[in-house]
């Protein structure tokens, strides 16, 4: 029920069938009182006909002689049927057709009147019946009360209306499919600038399109257009920050350059090359720092994917010569067509620090794994060693800025954090577990499916 398309189809379907069965009842109401009309019409006819053949008897007594106009009268179980009876309700003459029967006419009318009344015989089929009471006047004058009565089985009746909504039923459905086939294509004309406006979209959040184009109609063209005002917005102020910031890296980029020149003027020791380091550090540190407001604001507004398979080669590289003593084994395990939506220093920095730590700690193995689940962006990230572990009491602790495990070893404490921070940004998530190595697992979630996690295999 999310689309708007299938909402819209459903809707329109129980519409139609609404109005389709409110037509249907009412059509089937209408055909069926036309068809007893008809009926009724039809006996009333027959009815006539009898009283049209009747004649007195030489005792002075109502006859109905054996040739009639009408054939069915003659013939047995024909379904259609005649009685006269007298005023007593005896029978005076039955047609040919009824023998064996005991047809149920009912009371006899008011003199002059006609009763319409709906009869069935034993084995259950159903019959419309009419009588009609008479005063017949004798040859001596007198008057004498008759009962002419006649009924029509109601099988053909029935099974016409029958026929006829059978046909109802499949015309309206064939009605029905005509219809909400035609209306769903006529919806996906209709929501084809939706569907386009969305594309669009995409192609601005993966850097393939710079504003929403202005072809949508008179509806959606104030969405288009407030869109690309708040496009144009977000990357000028990213831009006015990126500008500030750089001349504020700029800006202390001096000094810092100044204290290693003063360091490098020293007679070389050990404390010197120390402050070296530290300074160069914060160089670094101060320079990547100033770069990310930038980047938080745009929210990755524009930015394509980015590989990464490179990058790691030559961080994993670096890593292997600086822990050159230890000679750590670091595998990589990276998914096919793995892409990073977002800042690629970023992606450096969380893979960096987790990698850095890895090393620094693992006795021997290290495992990088990277998975990308969908072409949304989503990435999913376990660093995992073979050292100590980190105690579960413990892992939450070394988030925190300037929390180490082991005072002892180098470092500053900073790394998850940073970590923590530049995952979080980009609305991922990170967990610390044990791995399958034997050491730590460090995972990291980054995308729309932050919540979930690579497991090692």
């Amino acid at each position: 029920m999310s689309s708007l398309s299938t909402r819209l189809l459903i809707s329109v379907s129980l519409l139609l069938l609404f109005f389709f069965s409110v037509t249907i009842v009412v059509l089937d109401i209408a055909f069926r009182k036309a068809g007893e009309q008809a009926q009724q019409d039809i006996l009333d006819g027959q009815l006539m006909s009898l009283l049209a053949a009747a004649e007195p008897d030489i005792y002075g007594e109502l006859q109905i002689p054996p040739d009639l106009p009408e054939p069915r009268f003659s013939s047995v179980d024909s379904g259609l049927y005649g009685e006269l009876r007298d005023d007593s309700g005896e029978p005076v003459w039955k047609s040919q057709s009824a023998l064996g029967l005991n047809l149920p006419y009912g009371e006899r009318p008011a003199s002059g009147q006609h009763r319409f009344s709906r009869l069935a015989l034993d084995d259950g089929t159903p019959l419309m019946a009419l009588s009609l009471s008479v005063e017949w006047e004798l040859a001596n004058g007198q008057l004498k009360p008759y009962t002419f009565s006649v009924a029509e089985s109601l099988d053909s009746f029935n099974a016409q209306l029958a026929r006829f909504r059978g046909q109802l039923f499949g015309w309206f459905a064939a009605v029905a499919m005509i219809m909400l086939f035609s209306i769903s294509l006529v919806m996906r004309g209709l929501l084809r600038p939706l569907r386009q406006i969305e594309k669009e979209i995409s192609e601005v959040e993966e850097g393939k399109r710079g504003t929403l184009s202005d072809i949508f109609p008179a509806e959606l063209q104030g969405v288009a257009r407030n869109l690309n005002l708040l496009i144009g917005s977000e990357r000028a102020r990213s831009e006015r920050y990126r500008n500030t910031l750089d001349n504020l890296a700029h800006s202390l980029k001096t000094p810092l350059a100044a204290i290693l020149s003063v360091v490098s003027e020293q007679p070389r020791n050990d404390g010197n090359a120390k402050i070296e380091e530290q300074v160069q550090r914060m160089n670094d540190i101060v320079r990547y720092q100033l770069r990310k407001p930038a980047t938080y604001v745009s929210d990755t507004l524009g930015i394509a994917p980015v590989t990464v398979d490179a990058e790691l080669g030559r961080l994993v590289d670096g890593l292997r010569k600086v822990y050159r003593d230890k000679q750590p084994d670091i595998r990589l395990d990276i998914g096919p067509e793995v892409r990073f939506r977002g800042d690629m220093g970023d992606f450096m920095e969380i893979a960096g620090n987790l990698l850095d730590n890895a090393c620094k700690w693992c006795r021997k193995i290290v495992q990088l794994k990277i998975r990308g689940a969908d072409p949304a962006g989503s990435l999913y990230m376990t660093v995992s060693d073979d050292g100590p572990g980190i105690p579960e009491e413990a892992a939450s602790q070394l988030m925190r800025r300037g929390v180490r495990l082991d005072e002892s070893a180098p470092g500053h404490g900073i790394g998850l954090a940073v970590v923590k921070e530049i995952v979080a940004s980009y609305k991922g998530n990170v967990k610390i577990g044990r791995s399958a190595l034997g050491g730590t697992e460090i995972s990291v979630s980054i995308g729309p499916g932050s919540h979930a996690t690579v497991k090692p295999h």
